[in-house]
């Protein structure tokens, strides 16, 4: 029974695993929308098995190691590739070099990542996950395509926005910004109305428009590092202001 404990989670690691290799296989085919829905669930397997193993407890250094090495074919490789083969190749060097800067951030972030393990809180991460990034890309592919199929029809400029795009993911996987991880997440202390309201909205939202829900829903998590640390910075202010006469 142990080691079929150990085996569980790391199942779902190969699951992650085969998805990565998968997707490139398709962004070489030429197939980016089925490249960009099998990211999306490798971002589903990744989050199961390190939930999988907290609840078997069965967390290893040799599952950490698995799972950073699938996370960089998955969310590294797999979505520079993605993002090459379907746009990026269009600007020449600067979309080779955007391309290439996603994936080397990315591996930056995981290695980040192993060394801060157990010296940092769980509750929080420093750094855009790379899965989150990942996802970010993925759900902006299934969102084109589904408004323009082809790009015949979109401007230089929206183009550009999309290389940009990168950039900014790329810096913010290597940033300080702290983000939740939902690890800890206590259900008892969330208010029930709102929060039955809330998950309403968003399975509305997918149900209707799933890749617009997606891509809403990454790059709220995406901006919500940058847009905490904004306000703790404006809070001490604020308590300065009032405290004087």
């Amino acid at each position: 029974m142990k080691k079929g404990i150990y085996l569980l989670p790391n199942l779902f690691t190969t699951g992650n695993l085969l998805c990565g290799f998968s997707s490139v296989i398709a962004s070489i085919n030429g197939r980016y929308v089925q490249a960009a829905v099998i990211i999306l669930i490798a971002v589903v397997l990744d989050c199961l098995d390190g939930k999988v193993a907290r609840l078997t407890n069965s967390s290893s250094a040799f599952g950490v190691e698995y799972d950073s090495l699938a996370d960089l074919l998955s969310f590294g490789m797999a979505p520079g590739l993605l993002l090459y083969a379907w746009t990026l190749r269009l600007f020449g060097p600067f979309g080779w070099l955007a391309a290439f800067l996603f994936v080397i951030c990315g591996a930056l972030r995981l290695a980040r990542f192993n060394v801060q393990a157990m010296s940092i809180q769980r509750s929080i991460f420093v750094g855009l996950p790379i899965p989150a990034a990942a996802g970010t890309i993925a759900s902006a592919v299934l969102l084109m395509q589904q408004l323009y199929g082809d790009f015949d029809g979109i401007d230089p400029e929206r183009l550009l926005s999309i290389v940009l795009a990168v950039y900014v993911l790329a810096l913010l996987m290597v940033s300080s910004f702290k983000y939740r991880s939902f690890k800890q997440l206590r259900l008892r202390r969330v208010r029930p109305l709102p929060l039955f309201v809330g998950v309403g909205l968003v399975f509305l939202l997918i149900g209707f428009m799933p890749a617009l829900a997606l891509f809403l829903l990454f790059c709220v998590y995406a901006l919500s590092g940058p847009v905490e640390a904004l306000m703790r910075r404006k809070k001490p202010k604020e308590e300065i202001v009032t405290a004087e006469p």
